[in-house]
């Protein structure tokens, strides 16, 4: 839960914030800072979301409405993976089913069922980008099939980059069934980072990654629709 604090934390002090910020996590409760940021930041709303459970999905849009009102969603960020060792030698069929429910199945419905918070705040402006209405999926360098090879071909976790390839499809999927509403669509990889997935030999911290993440989120156009991009801006081959 660490990250999400210190995420949601960096975006609530960021200069041109927005006024609603809504932090998700499995279990809340289990995060005294996480609570305490959302009591001392007006603004910052903490609701439960098991994205592997589509009543918790369910309750959860329920509850966003219920912040948002009429003004819609400008941004869905989907920040949600797990890692199941899974080399040649020690990968099975559960460990691949359940990296792919959580890497991408399950960013699919949460995309699908705050797709109208997203169309109405959509419908509210033009142009393209997070002044709108945006989709951010949260990917990794790890999904690019081009990254498979030289200096990516050491990490060989089948579970965990094939699902990230199957997220960067599902972004590509996302752009052109939402390019008629005017709502981004964008893959992006955090870098290496010091999380309980990255571990504590990810040479970029939290702080660091989300800071420069916002910038590049600041900076998204209708031209990067449908691209893949790491937390510098740099495009990532797919």
């Amino acid at each position: 839960m660490a990250a999400e604090v210190e995420e949601t934390e960096e975006l609530a002090q960021s200069v041109d914030r927005p006024a609603n910020i809504i932090s998700t996590a499995r279990n809340p409760t289990v995060s005294p800072d996480l609570q305490e940021l959302s009591r001392s930041s007006p603004g910052v709303h903490i609701v439960t979301l098991n994205v592997d459970s589509q009543q918790s999905i369910t309750s959860a849009l329920q509850e966003v409405q219920s912040i948002v009102g009429n003004s819609g969603l400008n941004c869905l960020i989907n920040n949600t993976a797990i890692d199941i060792s899974s080399d040649i030698d020690t990968v099975t069929s559960e460990a691949m089913m359940k990296t792919f429910q959580t890497n991408c199945v399950g960013l699919l419905f949460v995309t699908k069922a705050f797709l109208p918070l997203l169309q109405t705040a959509a419908a509210r402006s033009s142009g393209m980008g997070l002044h709108r209405a945006a989709v951010i999926n949260m990917s990794s360098r790890l999904g690019s099939i081009t990254y498979t090879w030289g200096d990516g071909a050491a990490f060989r976790s089948y579970a965990y980059r094939t699902s990230k390839a199957s997220c960067n499809m599902l972004t590509q999927c996302l752009a052109a069934d939402l390019l008629p509403a005017g709502i981004l669509c964008v893959s992006l990889h955090p870098g290496w980072v010091q999380t309980d997935l990255g571990g504590p030999d990810a040479p970029l911290t939290v702080k660091d990654s989300v800071s420069c993440l916002i910038h590049v989120l600041s900076k998204l156009t209708s031209e990067d629709h449908g691209g893949f991009k790491d937390y510098c801006g740099n495009t990532l081959p797919w």
